[in-house]
């Protein structure tokens, strides 16, 4: 006995482009919904290691900024407290 197989090779590539599309839809839904152009290492390797060297470099100018702030905010009370003491005597 004989065994016949079709197959219906239109159906099985749209299926493909379909799934192909499905996913390239999922990764620009991904960059709009981020707002980022490098979501992934795979989008960019080079250009995510720039992404978190600076990333890097802006949070210490942060944190030095902070800290800068902080240093200013002692100096008046500081200043507050000298002149309240000059103010008793």
């Amino acid at each position: 006995m004989s065994m016949v197989i079709n197959t219906n090779i239109a159906a099985e590539n749209a299926v493909r482009l379909l799934d192909r599309s499905s996913r390239e839809m999922a990764t620009s839904m991904e960059r709009l919904t981020s707002g980022l152009r490098i979501n992934r290492t795979a989008d960019d390797a080079a250009g995510k290691a720039v992404v978190e060297a600076m990333s890097s470099q802006i949070r210490g100018t942060d944190m030095a900024i902070r800290n800068t702030n902080d240093g200013i905010s002692l100096g008046q009370t500081v200043g507050g407290a000298a002149e309240e003491t000059v103010n008793i005597v």
